[in-house]
């Protein structure tokens, strides 16, 4: 998979793209990522990206022609998709990191920044994506995100990818409670079932947690996950 970032901060994608299983990916070349700064394709002494909107308003929005021509300056490949992270896109979960992971070749995010991005941008978009309900300094952040979020789904990554298909979310149902040495710690002890060494009694054990957990904490998950079973 290759990640195509397109990006005002290069600097703040070291550490996360550096650490970890998604350090080790690129290392091992499961996949790549670039950077792109839209500022290398300024002409003006000053390397202008942002400009006052028309029509007045707060703040500052990002110019079109730095980002077409950063994003028309990367190599295409045949299965690519052009993202926007923006607080009005689809909110990413499961399986749109399942669905990207798996059907194609190239990611180019594109991360906002000020205000946002001037609207003709979109031109150049396939898809826009974001985080939540909510609005964050700059696009970086969710872009990351994804980049974690895909690439720990693409084989290699993940030693046991069988784990995979036990977390959160996978089935519309929250993960089950898990547990570590030592067997009791400041009084609070693992279920005796875990210690049983019953492991028809463990599975069913954890699936009555999913089940109760994500009643609880996640209705709306709860929900979904009965109409499936219907």
């Amino acid at each position: 998979m290759r990640f195509d970032v397109v990006t005002l901060f290069p600097d703040f994608f070291s550490s996360g793209l550096s650490s970890g299983l998604l350090g080790r990916a690129l290392v091992k070349q499961i996949a790549e990522v670039n950077l792109v700064n839209p500022r290398d394709f300024t002409h003006d002494k000053h390397h202008r990206v942002d400009d006052e909107p028309y029509g007045g308003g707060v703040g500052m929005l990002m110019k079109p022609e730095p980002i077409f021509a950063a994003v028309e300056s990367i190599p295409v490949l045949e299965k690519r998709e052009v993202i926007l992270m923006t607080p009005s896109g689809e909110t990413l979960k499961q399986p749109l990191l399942k669905n990207l992971a798996a059907n194609y070749q190239q990611l180019v995010i594109i991360c906002g920044h000020y205000e946002g991005v001037d609207e003709r941008v979109t031109n150049l978009v396939t898809r826009e994506i974001s985080l939540g309900d909510f609005v964050l300094t700059c696009g970086e952040i969710p872009a990351l995100t994804l980049i974690n979020g895909v690439t720990r789904l693409l084989p290699g990554t993940v030693g046991k990818e069988e784990s995979l298909k036990l977390e959160s979310f996978e089935e519309d149902l929250l993960d089950y409670p898990q547990y570590t040495r030592p067997p009791e710690f400041r009084g609070w002890r693992v279920p005796d079932v875990l210690l049983s060494g019953n492991h028809g009694e463990i599975a069913n054990w954890r699936k009555q947690q999913q089940l109760d957990r994500t009643q609880s904490r996640r209705p709306d998950l709860y929900e979904t996950w009965l109409q499936d079973q219907s």
